[in-house]
């Protein structure tokens, strides 16, 4: 038996996923949790063999919560679950020790396929992270400005040129406007821009949204 956890802010994406792991007969979901805090209660007592890890969460973010799970749980293979697209996570997830990376967008499916190869010890890449990872050891090229950007930064740009407000962007990561504030400084700084419509064309231009 292959014991889940999930790690969802997102109810009704949680039962769609449980939903989709009950038909494979020897996959359980033995629990969930809706951010860091919970997940560090439920792996207190849950079995937990593979983590389906939501990369965007109100407070700790994903990445965050993996580098805190290779100290304290490093047994547990861990699966990043992301509505982001595979050229802006993929990689920075695998270096950071997850086993795989889906995109929440994809088909529910391949869940299954995902969690059973991971719990095998191999590492589960879609053809795109496949693709980029081959790109990376046979091409490197220069880095992309953004490449230097913390997640947090990265979340920040994403979510500027896609339209929202700082105080909107504070409300969805759980931070202080201020916070975000910072944040959105150090982005223009490190990407030499000046203001929010030249972060939008930035990332139009670079293909982050």
């Amino acid at each position: 038996m292959i014991h889940v956890v999930l790690c969802d802010d997102h109810a009704v994406l949680r039962r769609g996923i449980r939903d989709t792991l009950a038909e494979a007969p020897e996959i359980e979901v033995t629990a969930e949790a809706g951010n860091s805090c919970e997940l560090r209660e439920v792996l207190r007592s849950a079995a937990c063999d593979v983590l389906l890890l939501d990369l965007s969460m109100p407070g700790r973010s994903g990445l965050d919560v993996l580098a805190s799970l290779r100290e304290t749980h490093g047994d547990i293979k861990v699966l990043v679950l992301s509505m982001y697209q595979e050229d802006q996570y993929a990689l920075r997830c695998l270096k950071a020790g997850a086993q795989g990376y889906a995109n929440k967008a994809g088909d529910p499916l391949e869940l299954i396929t995902a969690v059973r190869t991971v719990m095998q010890g191999r590492k589960y890449l879609t053809a795109e992270v496949a693709q980029l990872l081959a790109d990376s050891l046979a091409q490197p090229e220069p880095q992309a400005p953004h490449s230097a950007l913390s997640e947090r930064e990265l979340q920040t740009l994403l979510k500027i040129a896609s339209g929202r407000r700082l105080s909107d962007i504070a409300e969805e990561l759980m931070l202080s406007p201020k916070t975000v504030s910072v944040y959105r400084s150090r982005v223009l700084e490190k990407l030499k821009l000046t203001n929010n419509a030249e972060l939008t064309v930035y990332a139009i231009r670079n293909q982050l949204v």
